[in-house]
């Protein structure tokens, strides 16, 4: 098998380069095709002699990954179906592009499911199937039809991006780099439910935004839904990030999906003023997609309008995040795989 290009930086592919006999210099050119020409075939890498380009596609290939399905929601989202091996086995990621106004927002994909296991996430219900390659993950990017026209991108997709840190870090630089996609770094979003050890290096080794999977300030039903509490809890998770600056042009949010009964009380409310006391951050209401065998429903639009007029009322800044995509389930929490087996 052939090792992919696409994920490799400039001096990585010089090393490639003078390998294959190809001049040092080409390592800076084979970048430029990879990450600003967006090429599929390293014989269009054209001002590569055709020599080299030949002891090039010997080893290497550039990778990149066609998605096999495509969906188109009636809100103008849409849904894109990649198939990638893991070294396990052969399993099938979703990217959703969220389109709004002058914006075109990406939602990317880390893993082949999540070994997470929060019990309202179809995701998580998957289990883990393998940690993507950066090759993997820029597939996404640049594989889309809307690929030169992305604006933003949210790591929010299957997966926990901080469980697959090492690659995702990988693919924020080749976004951000001058050689790569020169993006300011406040134009992405990481989500995460509170990897600490990795936590701790995306808020020193990144300037990105970051987001933290919430949904209830009270460690024991925290723990209920999502088992990463016992692990990491989520008060030393705002302990950590407490420690950083969010008082500039890098933001934090708190994600917090609101169930019928069980998480939008005033006794919340209080607990998430007094968790979050002292952070600059926005809270967002996310409305709850219901899923099979889950023992909570959706809150009403009524009851979650007054949860977040009770959570401003307290001093925080909170929102309601429009759902976008249900009805072609690349809403949050619903991203499976089209062809994946439950």
């Amino acid at each position: 098998m052939k090792e992919r290009l696409l994920g490799k930086t400039p001096e990585e592919l010089k090393a490639i380069a003078v390998e294959v006999g190809l001049p040092a210099f080409a390592g800076k050119q084979i970048a430029q095709w990879l990450y600003q020409k967006r090429v599929r075939s390293i014989q269009d890498m054209t001002n590569l002699s055709r020599q080299g380009r030949e002891a090039l596609a010997k080893k290497y290939e550039v990778g990149m990954i066609e998605p096999t399905d495509v969906q188109t929601s009636a809100d103008g989202t849409r849904k894109y179906l990649f198939p990638v091996n893991t070294g396990k086995e052969e399993f099938c990621v979703e990217a959703v592009m969220i389109p709004d106004g002058d914006r075109k927002t990406l939602c990317v994909s880390s893993q082949a499911g999540c070994k997470m296991g929060c019990k309202f996430c179809m995701t998580g219900r998957q289990g883990f199937h393998g940690n993507l390659s950066p090759a993997d993950i820029l597939s996404q990017f640049f594989a889309i039809e809307e690929a030169a026209d992305l604006t933003n991108a949210v790591f929010m997709g299957m997966g926990e991006p901080l469980d697959n840190w090492d690659n995702v870090k990988r693919v924020i630089e080749i976004l951000t780099e001058p050689w790569g996609l020169a993006w300011s770094p406040k134009r992405i979003t990481l989500s995460t439910i509170g990897v600490l050890p990795s936590l701790k290096k995306y808020l020193e080794e990144s300037k990105c935004h970051l987001a933290v999977s919430l949904h209830n300030p009270f460690p024991q039903e925290r723990g209920e839904l999502m088992p990463v509490e016992k692990a990491w809890p989520v008060t030393e998770v705002v302990r950590l990030i407490k420690q950083y600056d969010f008082t500039g042009q890098r933001r934090v949010s708190f994600e917090y999906t609101v169930f019928e009964g069980w998480n939008h009380s005033a006794r919340h409310a209080a607990a998430l003023k007094k968790l979050l006391y002292g952070l600059e951050c926005r809270v967002n209401l996310i409305r709850f997609h219901k899923i099979p065998d889950f023992p909570f429903g959706p809150a009403s639009a009524d009851k979650m309008e007054a949860f977040r007029d009770k959570l401003n009322s307290e001093g925080l800044t909170a929102t309601i995040r429009a759902s976008r995509g249900e009805d072609i389930f690349a809403a949050c929490g619903l991203l499976a795989g089209k062809h994946n087996k439950l």
